[in-house]
């Protein structure tokens, strides 16, 4: 595996790979990887010749007292990991070179329409922070396919969009979500929580998007008793509940009678980690 830490580095990287016929693709992360990250780069590797995994934290993605500066940085271990998993290009970026102006007087890109609901509507700036920093890598590393976890549903639907939007030449591909054997999806946030957080209390988020869906395809259409009886579960269970939205799949926007193709969204506050989840499925 090469590491690269420059925009000159990894363009050059590529461009000699393309220069063979090779065709790339990439992986975008903020370290500090775990299985589910993994999932998405063996979904690259099936998809293309050659794989890049980039490392960034990105300042724009957090809020004012959120945890950019707790937020856990292993790179060595994250390096290590990509290695033994058959990464050709580690782009290990730095601040400077992604936001050399600095990241409040960089141009942002925002997809308006989708941002402002669920996550968005709890973390304010979050999706452009998003869509600014993977439409400058698209465009630093140029690849032709790029995987995205369907854990995060709303980004990977805002990433989409900005796609098509903006005629970018790349292929999203979105990778099912990777679970503990409990239920719980797997997050680098996941490492916030004590033991009895992880193995018993947060796998009733995962559970609470089950009982819901069962309702669903069951019959049940009253969408707001099914989010009060959810907020009331994931209360008792511990969580401090953020949002438990159940919509359509296409638009994102609350479900009505006519829609057939649903998901639903949940987050929730325990102890320090804020955790997110979904559940999307066909009547």
């Amino acid at each position: 595996m090469k590491t690269v830490h420059t925009i000159s580095e990894v363009q050059a990287a590529v461009a000699a790979l393309k220069a063979e016929g090779k065709r790339v693709g990439f992986v975008p992360t903020m370290g500090n990887l775990h299985g589910g990250h993994l999932t998405l780069v063996e979904k690259a590797k099936e998809a293309c010749d050659v794989v890049v995994v980039s490392i960034y934290v990105n300042p724009l993605q957090f809020g004012p007292n959120e945890d950019y500066d707790s937020y856990p940085r292993t790179m060595e271990q994250d390096s290590q990991l990509l290695m033994d998993h058959g990464v050709d290009i580690l782009f290990a970026c730095q601040t400077t070179e992604i936001y050399p102006e600095g990241s409040e007087n960089h141009t942002h890109v925002s997809v308006d329409i989708l941002d402002g609901m669920h996550c968005g509507k709890s973390r304010p700036g979050f999706f452009t922070g998003i869509a600014t920093v993977v439409t400058k890598l698209f465009n630093i590393v140029r690849p032709d396919v790029a995987v995205f976890g369907e854990k995060d549903f709303q980004q990977l639907t805002i990433i989409r969009k900005m796609v098509r939007d903006m005629c970018m030449p790349v292929e999203i591909i979105g990778a099912a979500i990777a679970r503990e054997a409990t239920g719980l999806a797997k997050s680098s946030r996941n490492g916030y929580l004590t033991q009895e957080e992880r193995e018993v209390i947060a796998p009733t988020l995962h559970q609470c998007l089950q009982d819901a869906r069962k309702a669903i395809i069951a019959g049940e259409r009253d969408y707001d008793l099914l989010r009060r009886n959810a907020f009331a579960k994931l209360a008792e269970a511990g969580f401090k509940p953020d949002y438990f939205n159940i919509s359509s799949t296409l638009t994102l926007l609350p479900a009505g009678a006519e829609d057939q193709s649903l998901v639903i969204l949940a987050a929730g506050y325990l102890g320090k980690a804020r955790l997110i989840d979904n559940l999307a499925f066909d009547l």
